[in-house]
């Protein structure tokens, strides 16, 4: 019976959206893992940029260059009312460099304030400080920046996978399999959420 639930939650997703912006730099695996993981469930993911669409996207393993990866959607023509949830993989450089970018920092932010889900992965969490979502929110990461998340007014805790209202966080590519299941969760009440308002009065 639990698993027929499961099944009828799982079909609600299908064809929900979700927005990857990252760029040089990025974990490989933090963002092939989760596509793989939300495509074999019938997600669409856009992989957005502060690089032109067709552009590489060079991908790290650790401290090695890995693959590259096509930039889909360039920032400047994305939209945050296309897509269901955000994900930011980490990688040390890619958040770094995406801090620096006031178009990337407006677009996190758009998606809390537009109240869909955040999932953001080791060094992902990053530009959640710049854009304001980081103060007061319970969340995890890579170790290394636990001090600026702390500093910003975050609750850090050392945990594979940390839920705080929309916002999932995670802290290296061991924790991907929880992470993408929190995920995963939150867009199935995304879905529930836009499938019935129930009575207005």
């Amino acid at each position: 019976m639990g698993d027929e639930v499961d099944l009828v939650s799982e079909q609600d997703v299908l064809g929900k959206r979700v927005a990857v912006l990252m760029t040089d730099g990025v974990e490989q695996v933090e963002y092939t893992g989760p596509r793989t993981f939300l495509e074999g469930k019938g997600v669409r993911v856009t992989l957005i940029s502060p690089k032109a669409a067709g552009e590489d996207v060079q991908g790290m393993n650790h401290d090695q260059p890995g693959d590259k990866f096509k930039v889909e959607l360039s920032l400047s023509q994305a939209h945050v009312a296309d897509y269901d949830a955000l994900l930011l993989p980490g990688g040390e450089e890619n958040p770094k460099k995406l801090r620096q970018i006031p178009e990337a920092i407006a677009f996190i932010k758009a998606f809390d304030e537009a109240d869909k889900p955040i999932a953001a992965i080791c060094h992902g969490p990053w530009p959640l400080i710049d854009a304001g979502i980081a103060e007061s929110k319970h969340l995890t990461s890579y170790p290394a920046i636990k001090d600026d998340l702390v500093n910003a007014g975050a609750e850090w805790t050392d945990d594979e996978v940390v839920v705080d209202g929309k916002l999932v966080t995670s802290r290296k590519p061991e924790d991907i399999p929880a992470f993408n299941d929190a995920l995963m969760k939150e867009l199935m009440v995304v879905q529930q959420a836009g499938a019935d308002p129930g009575p207005t009065s």
